[in-house]
C-alpha cells in the first residue's frame, strides 16, 4: 500500500491532505478531519498512521562540502513526485540534506493536478528549462506564463499553484533544505484580490525574471543577466545566467555554488579539482575554497546559483 493510495483512502473517509514531503518522492503526509490530525509514514512494509500534533521548527542541516558532477547522460531514475510531476536528482548526496537540485518534467502537458500550497524553506527558485508553465502566486496579480529561461524566486510561505504546462515542460528547481514540507492551503483562493509585489515573506520578496526583456551586464570576464534574487533575499542567494568566453580564475568562498550548462559547452579548470569538460545539461557543485576558471564555447550559457550571493 503506497502513500498516494493511503491518502486517497483517507480522503474517501472525510479527511483532507494538509502536508506532504518530500516533493520529489513523498514518504510522509499529514491528513486531518475536524480537530483530528494523522501523520502517515510510508515504508517498505506499508503506511503507518499515528496521531500528529503539529510541525516543529524547520531544520537546516549543517553545511557539507563536496565536488559533484552530474552528467546529462548519467542513468538516473525518474521518480513520480507531488501532483504527478516527475523528478530527477541533480545533487545525489544532497550535501548532507542542506541543498537539493531537481530536474522536473511534465511529459503530457495540459492542466496540472495541483492545489494552492506553500513550502517551509530557507531558499527556493524555479528556472524554466524547456516549454512553458502557467502559474499563479499570492499577492502577485493574475496568473502568468513562464517561458524558457524565465525564473521565479519563491520566498518562504508564499502561496502558489501550477495551473497548466506545455507538453514536455522541464524546470530546474533548487532549494534548501533538501527535504521540506509542502503545506496545502484549503482556504485561500488564487489569485488574491489585492496585488502587493513588494510584500515581505520571511525577509524575502517574490521575484519574476523574464529572460526576453532582461539586460546583460559584464564583469570579471563574464556577460551575465542578474535575476534580482540577491536584492530580494538580502544577499542570501544570487542567481545569474552567465555567458562564458574565457573568464579568469576565481575562488568560491561561499556555502554553495551550483553551475548548470544551458547551451554550448564549457571547460572547468581547477588546480585542486582537475579539468572537466561540461556539455549541455551537465551540472556541478563546487566546494568552498575551490579555485577555478571557466572557458566556454562561443554560445555557452551557464546557470549559476550561489549562497550567499557572490
Amino acid at each position: 500500500m503506497d502513500l498516494e493510495a493511503a491518502i486517497a483512502d483517507y480522503e474517501r473517509c472525510g479527511y483532507r491532505l494538509d502536508m506532504i514531503m518530500p516533493a520529489d518522492n513523498p514518504r510522509v503526509a499529514v491528513v486531518s478531519r475536524g480537530t483530528e490530525m494523522l501523520r502517515l509514514t510510508a515504508s517498505a512494509t506499508g503506511v503507518q498512521a499515528e496521531p500528529f500534533t503539529g510541525l516543529g521548527h524547520p531544520v537546516i542541516p549543517p553545511s557539507t562540502q563536496e565536488f559533484i558532477i552530474t552528467r546529462a547522460s548519467d542513468p538516473a531514475a525518474w521518480n513520480t513526485g507531488r501532483a504527478g510531476m516527475q523528478y530527477r536528482d541533480l545533487i545525489s548526496s544532497r550535501l548532507g540534506g542542506r541543498y537539493i537540485a531537481s530536474h522536473i518534467r511534465v511529459p503530457e502537458g495540459g492542466p496540472v493536478n495541483d492545489y494552492v500550497h506553500h513550502h517551509r524553506v530557507r531558499f527556493q527558485m524555479i528556472f524554466v528549462r524547456k516549454g512553458w508553465v502557467h502559474v499563479v502566486y499570492e499577492d502577485q496579480g493574475p496568473p502568468f506564463v513562464m517561458h524558457e529561461g524565465d525564473f521565479v524566486l519563491q520566498p518562504p510561505g508564499i502561496r502558489h499553484r501550477v495551473l497548466e504546462a506545455s507538453k514536455g515542460l522541464e524546470v530546474i528547481e533548487i532549494g534548501s533544505p533538501a527535504e521540506h514540507e509542502t503545506l496545502r492551503d484549503h482556504d485561500l483562493a488564487l489569485p488574491t484580490p489585492a496585488r502587493n509585489p513588494y510584500r515581505n515573506f520571511s525577509g524575502q520578496r517574490f521575484v519574476r525574471h523574464i529572460a526576453a526583456t532582461a539586460n546583460w551586464n559584464e564583469a570579471d570576464g563574464y556577460k551575465y543577466r542578474d535575476t534580482g534574487i540577491a536584492a530580494a533575499t538580502n544577499n542570501l542567494a544570487g542567481v545569474r545566467v552567465l555567458r562564458v568566453a574565457n573568464a579568469g580564475e576565481r575562488t568560491h568562498t561561499g556555502d554553495f555554488l551550483f553551475l548548470h550548462v544551458l547551451q554550448g559547452s564549457a571547460q572547468l579548470t581547477s588546480r585542486n579539482l582537475g579539468i572537466h569538460a561540461l556539455g549541455v545539461d551537465d551540472c556541478c557543485v563546487l566546494p568552498t575554497g575551490a579555485e577555478f576558471a571557466l572557458t566556454g564555447s562561443t554560445n555557452c550559457e551557464i546557470l549559476e546559483v550561489a549562497l550567499p550571493a557572490p
